[in-house]
């Protein structure tokens, strides 16, 4: 029995997200069908982020055991054969029978992509938020400073989440301009249920004046999912990279 492990890339568009689901197309389905195509084996995937519908990835992580003789470097090569064209194995290798991309992740990087203009907005409806209110991008920009550190993001995470704490840090947090898109990206040792989302639409609301930046600080302060911004899209999100 060995553990693998691989890099993914997949465009969510099409998905209900990564976890299987009852009557619902998911990532996981399509690569444990492909697994068990390509070995006749029932692989059980764990991954590093449970990237929810619509959400895109070019750094997920993911593990299974298998009893194959296919070399570790190859899996990846031999498995995008039998994944649809929107997934696709990047790289893989053997890994410790312990391993866990999720618990074992030191980090993981975001990136929310924003597009700026009306032109041309109907190609990245599925890989962008098309936005072109008027923004203050120094504000929104300041912001992100203030999200730096170890607090509590209770107040930038949905409802219906189970976790024991709601404590994390946030290791880098900026907005970068490259016209015509917005892109924010964020690095923290974890995250909540839709915090990306939620503190990118709490952003969208800096930028229009409707909060100034300092309220950053009384929004966590808060604890209180009411106070933030609402929830963007997620089709402008992205798991780019899981560090262990």
């Amino acid at each position: 029995m060995a553990r693998i492990r691989m890099t993914v890339e997949y465009d969510g568009s099409r998905y209900h997200g990564f976890q299987i689901q009852h009557n619902a197309n998911t990532i996981q389905a399509e690569l444990e069908n492909g697994i068990k195509r390509l070995t006749g084996e029932e692989a059980s995937i764990i991954c590093a982020g449970r990237t929810d519908s619509g959400v895109h990835a070019l750094g997920q992580v993911i593990a299974f055991d298998t009893h194959s003789s296919i070399p570790e470097d190859k899996w990846h090569f031999a498995l995008n054969s039998f994944l649809p064209a929107d997934i696709q194995i990047i790289e893989s290798s053997e890994c410790s029978p312990f391993f866990n991309p999720r618990y074992d992740a030191l980090s993981k990087t975001y990136h929310y992509i924003i597009y700026r203009q009306n032109k041309g907005s109907i190609f990245y409806r599925n890989y962008a938020l098309h936005n072109t209110d008027s923004l203050n991008i120094v504000a929104m920009q300041t912001a992100c400073k203030l999200l730096e550190g170890r607090h509590n993001f209770k107040s930038f995470c949905a409802s219906g989440s189970s976790v024991k704490t709601f404590e994390r840090s946030v290791f880098r947090c900026n907005l970068i301009e490259e016209k015509p898109f917005l892109r924010l990206e964020i690095q923290a040792d974890g995250f909540l249920y839709n915090m990306i989302r939620i503190i990118m639409g709490t952003l969208l609301e800096i930028g229009r004046g409707s909060y100034c930046p300092e309220t950053i600080k009384e929004i966590i302060a808060a604890q209180d999912r009411s106070r933030a911004g609402p929830t963007a899209p997620p089709q402008g999100l992205y798991l780019m990279a899981v560090e262990y």
